[in-house]
């Protein structure tokens, strides 16, 4: 029974460390140099997969270490029939809420502002709003928007959540659902945040119609995948102020070409894709236990519905 490790290579170093010390019998190898196809059993993978993985006639499951999977199943030489997991782990669940709440208390405190006063070395003094007067919708209410969501009404904001279907939601967070009640959820958002999977049905989901419901002016941050956002009605919305800033931290194409106007618009922050990172401490628990399902034939920790995506 073998592990091979075929996610980024300047991070298997970690990952092995990390699985042999939970179980040191482990055998972990790594793409290309697996050995014998038929001793293969479980193969790690990042955001997509590395080659064909039908050539290993035992593969029993595949575990990402990443939260989407979309360009995971897009990829060719995927298994049709092999489960796979994405990961979900408490580290990532924490990064994710770290950044979404650090971005929301920038805009609560003035963040902005504050640094191009800075710039133009003119002392400018403002008056603090209280997080009860920022309303905040979350697009997405799994794992990950839960936590933010939970985290944010702690804090004291207004929260809203929406989901296409019913969810369990946290204390102090209202619930919209479906696609009918997504103009009731945005109307007089001073944030909007974007943490759903992307499917079929969510892909441009932040677009010209989302923004006019928002409050004008509003935060755009989108923590989910680049395909989500419709980019040329975000540059229409900046332009026009309906959207006063967006913080992206997923795009179409990464890295972000040269060229690309996002990186020159004064009212973008871009950061390189790493809001929510798996880190190989926490993440090798999850996927350990995964194996081990994996080999008593019972199903995968956070298995993904191919046919939703997710």
């Amino acid at each position: 029974m073998a592990i091979l490790y075929a996610a980024e290579a300047d991070e298997a170093a970690q990952w092995r460390q990390s699985l042999l010390s939970l179980d040191p019998g482990l055998d972990i190898r790594d793409w290309p140099d697996w050995g014998a196809a038929d001793d293969i059993d479980f193969v790690i993978v990042g955001g997509r997969a590395p080659g064909d993985l039908s050539i290993f006639p035992r593969l029993k499951a595949i575990q990402s270490t990443w939260a989407g999977v979309n360009h995971l199943l897009r990829s060719s030489g995927l298994p049709p029939d092999v489960p796979i997991a994405r990961m979900v782990d408490r580290g990532l669940t924490e990064s994710m809420s770290e950044f979404i709440v650090y971005h929301v208390m920038d805009e609560l405190r003035g963040g902005p502002a504050l640094r191009a006063a800075q710039r133009e070395r003119r002392w400018l003094e403002t008056t603090p709003r209280f997080p009860r007067d920022l309303t905040v919708g979350i697009l997405g209410l799994g794992t990950l928007g839960g936590d933010a969501a939970a985290k944010l009404a702690t804090i004291g904001f207004h929260v809203r959540g929406w989901s296409r279907t019913q969810k369990d939601v946290p204390d102090g967070v209202d619930l919209f659902v479906g696609a009918a009640a997504l103009p009731n959820f945005c109307a007089d958002l001073d944030v909007v945040v974007c943490l759903l999977p992307l499917t079929a049905e969510t892909e441009n989901i932040l677009c010209a119609d989302l923004f006019r419901h928002c409050r004008m002016g509003a935060l755009l941050v989108n923590a989910a995948r680049g395909a989500h956002l419709n980019e040329a009605d975000l540059l229409a919305a900046l332009a026009d102020g309906r959207i006063g800033r967006a913080v992206l931290d997923v795009f179409r194409t990464e890295p972000l070409p040269d060229e690309h106007p996002f990186w020159r618009h004064p009212a973008i922050t871009i950061s390189p894709h790493v809001a929510a990172i798996t880190r190989a401490g926490t993440g090798a628990e999850d996927i350990l236990a995964n194996f081990r399902r994996a080999m008593a034939g019972e199903k995968l920790r956070n298995e993904v519905d191919r046919d939703k995506g997710y």
